[in-house]
């Protein structure tokens, strides 16, 4: 097995994480290479073999014990060549003594649990076509990095660790939406749409209840044009999220098994109405 020369990926080279990404299927927001990159610039990894990138990984350290991988793409000329595992243990000593976790497709499970990672549940991803609907609009706000405080103050309870430096570029984000739901003078739900190669997602979309998550879904799907495409990744777990989904009908896409090393983190999936990206947990 040929050694493949592993180094931090530099900021320029987002540029081909988010290339590779979108070839695999996994339709990247137009805007995403800064805010992956600035979570966690020293996580991200390229392995080269004769000064060209053949494989790449990300494993952003979160505050706190807290990890996730994402980006694992090795080159499809250069797969079954041992490059993929190389880079793959630089990912794993880099989080070292971490609660890890990463959203895996489903034939490469065995070999994430040959890691000591342990499955925890499936993300399945719908689609479905933006039309203009009429809902509720009372207690529905625009929010922005502006609001950065009170959407924290609420998203905490959704991540296992403390994430400001993406959030905060999440939320300023072009051609993007973020919207929430406030009562009582408390935030009770957000959700984000964006603007991705192939239409938009939304991610994330969290919610006390199926109807503050129904109303924002709306309201994100109508700050779009009638007839683009939006899709929403759905912890399989939430029955309330695909009970939205068949109302609105969205067709199944693509599926992820989300997986966990060194514990799982305590996080209400009843409330995760749609997680916020794939490649970052």
């Amino acid at each position: 097995m040929k050694n493949i020369i592993i180094r931090t990926m530099q900021p320029e080279e987002m540029v081909i994480a988010i290339g590779w990404a979108h070839k695999e299927g996994w339709n990247p927001g137009l805007y995403d290479k800064e805010c992956f990159y600035n979570a966690d610039p020293d996580g991200y990894f390229v392995g080269l073999v004769n000064g060209e990138i053949v494989a790449m990984i990300s494993a952003v350290r979160y505050g706190g014990p807290y990890g996730f991988i994402g980006f694992y793409i090795v080159k499809p000329e250069f797969r079954g060549k041992g490059f993929g595992i190389q880079i793959w243990n630089k990912a794993m000593d880099y989080l070292e003594g971490r609660m890890i976790g990463l959203d895996g497709v489903p034939d490469q499970v065995s070999n994430y649990k040959k890691s000591g990672f342990v499955y925890a549940h499936r993300n399945i991803t719908f689609k479905g076509i933006a039309s203009v609907k009429e809902h509720d609009l009372s207690g529905i706000i625009d929010l922005s990095v502006a609001d950065f405080d009170f959407i924290k103050s609420y998203d905490v309870q959704f991540v296992p660790a403390e994430r400001d430096r993406f959030l905060k570029c999440w939320l300023s984000q072009q051609e993007s939406h973020v919207l929430g739901f406030v009562e009582g003078g408390s935030l009770k739900g957000y959700g984000k749409i964006r603007k991705c190669n192939e239409g938009y997602k939304i991610g994330p979309l969290f919610a006390e209840n199926e109807i503050v998550a129904r109303n924002l879904l709306i309201a994100l799907q109508n700050r779009i044009p009638a007839g683009e495409q939006f899709t929403l990744d759905i912890p399989e777990s939430n029955n309330s999220s695909l009970e939205i989904a068949k109302k609105f009908e969205m067709e199944y896409s693509f599926e992820t098994a989300r997986m966990y090393k060194n514990g799982t983190p305590n996080i209400d999936l009843s409330k995760v109405f749609g997680v916020t990206t794939y490649e970052l947990g």
